[in-house]
């Protein structure tokens, strides 16, 4: 619990030595404050990146600020499936147990574009290849009783998926399709929870929507904020509604450590617009927690990756 009369921060959290912890998007913004804040923990940290000179810069950052960290490098392309593919069988390779999975990276596309396998940018990148990487290294996970943290947005409320559009061929627009991925991230982290709750498995799958200055999906966006209220007059609107990516990584590493979480639960910032604030407790929308449509969207990203998950 956090200390009386304060909210939650990495010092309420508990060791992790002798854990491993893997952090999707880890090379900068809110995966490179979180994989920061396993390695102050005392876990193993794996770093999964697609740029691997960024991997490099991140972890020299994280080992200049953390003494005797632990951390390696996996190069992941999560808009790849063959990456990812690649990417699980060197970390089953190298670890026979994972307590933390936090499917964090995600991309938020200019313009209407295909993965490699010919999905939507940001539909496959944010929600399939998450699920078809969770899904390998899913036996690894249980059997340390660990957790799955899946990094999703506010604007997962203003998302909607059309089973009958998924390339997005109809009506495109660079909000919609974000808030599509986030929605769909949400909806499969629940809908996890389900199936491993279903069938007596051990591991916990949780989701948080963290803000941050300079989140790997929103950094353009950021940035034109940033510039915006640079005056002496406005900087009040930005304080309020950004925080330093340090503070918005805190209600995944809460999801991903704290003693009382649960399997199911959804934590986020405290303030006004889930945009900053101490780390607490949330609820989703409701149509992220439509079981009907999770289902639905299972199956679509069974039969699109290929991957069908294991709950023996």
């Amino acid at each position: 619990m956090p200390r009386s009369g304060a909210g939650w921060t990495l010092a309420d959290a508990p060791r992790l030595d002798d854990k491993t912890a893997i952090v999707t998007g880890a090379n900068s913004g809110l995966g490179l404050e979180t994989a920061r804040g396993f390695a102050r923990l005392g876990a193993t940290v794996v770093l999964a990146c697609r740029n691997l000179d960024a991997a490099k810069t991140a972890s020299d950052d994280i080992a200049g600020t953390v003494a005797d960290a632990r951390l390696e490098i996996v190069h992941l392309d999560l808009s790849d499936l063959e990456s990812v593919r690649e990417a699980a069988d060197l970390i089953r390779d190298n670890h026979r147990k994972i307590d933390i999975l936090v499917n964090n990276a995600g991309v938020m596309s200019r313009e209407r574009q295909l993965t490699a396998d010919g999905f939507e940018l940001d539909f496959g990148t944010n929600f399939l290849g998450h699920y078809a990487l969770t899904g390998r290294l899913l036996d690894r996970i249980n059997t340390s009783v660990g957790r799955i943290v899946t990094v999703t947005s506010a604007v997962h409320r203003k998302g909607s998926i059309d089973f009958d559009d998924l390339p997005m061929e109809r009506g495109y627009s660079v909000p919609a399709a974000y808030a599509r991925s986030k929605l769909a991230e949400l909806m499969f982290s629940i809908e996890l929870q389900r199936r491993l709750a279903a069938d007596g498995m051990a591991g916990a799958s949780l989701a948080s929507p963290p803000r941050g200055g300079d989140t790997g999906g929103m950094r353009e966006q950021n940035k034109n904020l940033n510039w915006a209220f640079t005056s002496p007059n406005m900087r009040w609107l930005l304080d309020r509604f950004v925080q330093e990516p340090d503070q918005g990584a805190l209600p995944t590493l809460r999801a991903a450590t704290d003693p009382a979480a649960f399997g199911g639960q959804f934590y986020g910032p405290s303030g006004r617009l889930e945009a900053t604030g101490s780390p607490v407790l949330g609820s989703p929308a409701d149509r992220a927690v439509d079981p009907v449509a999770a289902q639905k969207l299972w199956d679509v990203a069974e039969e699109l990756t290929g991957v069908e998950y294991s709950f023996d």
